[in-house]
């Protein structure tokens, strides 16, 4: 070194060859500095820098998707701030990747992780910036700034960011890169990575875009909020998608034909409009609230869980739409401004259909009601979970205690004014049949497929109200917890109050002639990385009343010409083709209309009524309100079941009187 030095200070009277050797000795210096500074700028960087190595294994934040039992229909995505679907690298299509690649990093098959021109290009605009930019980032470079560091405007960071990128680099393939950085960028409304960006905005999965679209979706991660579909940039959006067509043909991936077909296509029409995409969005709810309670709010929000749930995707939108157009007459007719629809498979406890409102993404009626209050309709409460009184469809289960204790449906009752006495206090009670009339002796099946309501109380009064309870909660039904003193005779006419879900439940175990199964709403639960948490197993239940007596509840809910004296001789719940048992519910003032009913292998209810529980108009009973909705999805649904018949009723000759 000494010697360079002298050297330099005596140049003029070096000879020509002796200043070529210095100056090569020279060049060779600088050039071994350089390398030791970059070597010492890399090792000081490097040890705080994170490690390369687990990047693809690393814990990406992923959204959860709720689908219906075959898998074929997502529900609903959950995700917290990015909305994300990890998918393969051969489900991506090469139009995707030719456009990012023609938009962001032309060379990326060809460079290192970085680009020296580009950076110094870069460096060159923040010194007369006097800022750091973000230009010069390739797309190695950028995926590391999402996935690994943070998006802060520094030297350091930048420094860092090349440092990794060449380290990526060297210990993953191109493809696999590619890959990570298309799953992992933000392409804006929530939407990070490709698979997620193609759902929010043209509704398909990746695999299935065209050309043109792919390009638009390219055009996005430079500036997710400036170029956003649902913004006001749409000009410029369209011109960057142009542009990445044509960069395209230039490179060679695409033809001249196809630049003039799809650069003129109208691919902004094909975005869907901005709505968070929810289908059956009550049970969805349902569902999301029984997963962040099992499985925690992070886990669900971030950790990629596949959620196969029971519903019938089929059946979910026969319902919808048999509860919105019967609804819509309800309102008009009978100033009923909400309905609700549960369908279960009495055979597994699999909820096929839940519809909790007549519309979720409609508007609270009035206008400017406060929630739970004074709102006739709330669109996204959902109905079949909250307790409502359920009337003369809370008979069933009385009658059924009675035939468990010895009753039979021969058993003659008395219809005739009766005074049961007073009741803690209160004046005596004195119920009355919905018409005033009284009609004698009759048979217990006449009485409760007639729905009288004075040899119901009396039938109550026979089995004791805890009796009545416990052959309910047994069934399925879970409200109902008060003290027995708490509730009087006026519990057989609904005086308690039960939910739609548990109700249908219920009367799933009475479709299978007393074998109940507890309720449920999933099929199986995967984990991102494909492991089972949790999967639907079949059961043989567990018995909850003795068969006999619970084909003698159906012989009569079944039975047409019980009933036809009363509700006359077609009625909703008459079916020639096959055996329906079905039993409806009113209550008082017309509050709530009801029908619950079932097949062996299909058990439906439905709910109408106001939210705020205010009144309907007389005469808005279950068979009116309720039926048609009820009568309507049966018909469509019933055609693909086979035709069963309940267990036979044997008439017994003895039983108490």
């Amino acid at each position: 070194m000494r010697q360079i030095i002298y050297s330099v200070k005596n140049f003029k009277k070096l000879n020509k060859e002796q200043k070529w050797k210095l100056s090569l000795k020279i060049i060779a210096c600088i050039f071994g500095l350089a390398i030791i500074f970059v070597a010492g700028i890399f090792l000081y960087f490097a040890k705080d820098l994170p490690d390369a190595n687990g990047v693809s294994d690393r814990m990406v934040v992923e959204s959860t998707k709720i689908m219906d039992r075959t898998g074929q229909h997502i529900l609903y995505e959950v995700h917290g701030e990015e909305k994300r679907t990890i998918i393969q690298f051969s489900d991506m299509p090469d139009n995707i990747k030719y456009a990012t690649i023609a938009l962001e990093d032309q060379d990326f098959y060809s460079h290192h992780g970085i680009k020296i021109t580009s950076i110094v290009r870069a460096l060159l605009k923040d010194f007369i910036k006097r800022g750091a930019s973000q230009g010069g980032s390739t797309i190695t470079q950028q995926f590391v700034k999402k996935s690994m560091l943070s998006d802060e405007k520094t030297f350091t960071r930048k420094i860092k960011e090349a440092i990794l990128s060449f380290e990526l680099e060297t210990k993953y393939s191109k493809d696999e890169i590619l890959s990570m950085y298309l799953n992992q960028i933000p392409y804006g409304s929530n939407a990070y990575g490709i698979e997620a960006a193609s759902q929010t905005f043209f509704g398909k999965s990746a695999r299935e875009l065209t050309l043109d679209e792919a390009a638009l979706l390219a055009a996005l991660p430079q500036a997710p909020s400036y170029y956003s579909p649902h913004g006001s940039h749409l000009d410029a959006l369209k011109a960057r998608q142009e542009y990445a067509l044509k960069q395209m043909e230039k490179l060679g991936y695409i033809t001249s034909e196809q630049l003039e077909e799809y650069k003129d296509a109208d691919v902004l029409s094909k975005i869907k409009p901005f709505q968070e995409s929810i289908n059956a969005p009550h049970f969805v709810m349902y569902v999301k609230e029984y997963l962040e309670k099992n499985y925690g709010q992070q886990a669900v929000e971030q950790g990629g869980l596949k959620v196969f749930t029971t519903l019938d995707w089929d059946k979910q939108q026969i319902a919808e739409k048999a509860v919105k157009e019967s609804a819509e007459k309800n309102e008009k007719n009978w100033n009923a401004y909400n309905s609700s629809l549960v369908a279960m498979d009495p055979k597994t406890g699999q909820i096929l259909a839940m519809v909790g409102s007549k519309d979720f993404f409609g508007k609270s009626q009035p206008e400017g009601c406060i929630s739970g209050k004074d709102c006739k309709f709330e669109p996204q409460d959902n109905v079949s979970i909250r307790d409502r009184q359920p009337g003369s469809s809370f008979k069933p289960y009385v009658y059924l205690t009675a035939f468990k204790e010895g009753y039979t449906p021969e058993t003659i009752l008395f219809d005739v004014k009766t005074n049961f006495g007073s009741e803690k206090g209160s004046k005596d009670y004195e119920p009355q049949n919905y018409d005033g009339k009284f009609r004698g002796p009759l048979k217990m099946k006449e009485t409760l497929a007639q729905s009288l309501n004075i040899p119901a109380v009396k039938t109550l009064y026979l089995t004791g109200i805890k009796d009545s309870i416990d052959t309910a909660k047994g069934l399925g039904i879970t409200g109902l917890n008060n003290k027995t003193d708490y509730y009087g005779l006026s519990l057989v006419l609904g005086g308690g109050e039960v939910k739609l879900l548990d109700h249908v439940s219920a009367f799933s175990t009475l479709a299978t002639g007393g074998i109940k199964r507890e309720k449920n709403a999933i099929m199986k639960i995967e984990d991102s990385k494909g492991e089972i948490l949790e999967e639907y197993k079949s059961s043989e239940g567990e018995r909850a009343i003795e068969e006999k007596y619970v084909a003698m509840l159906d012989h009569i809910l079944s039975t047409n010409d019980f009933r036809a004296p009363v509700f006359g001789e077609n009625s909703p719940p008459r079916f020639d083709s096959r055996p329906v048992a079905a039993k409806t519910g009113t209550t008082n003032e017309f509050r709530d209309g009801w029908v619950i009913g079932y097949t062996p292998s299909l058990a439906v209810g439905v709910w109408s009524g106001n939210n705020d529980n205010t009144p309907m108009k007389l005469g808005a009973d279950g068979v009116n309100v309720s039926a048609p909705i009820w009568r309507d999805f049966l018909d469509q649904v019933l055609k693909n079941y086979s035709i069963e018949n309940f267990p036979k009723y044997e008439k017994e000759e003895t039983g108490k009187d």
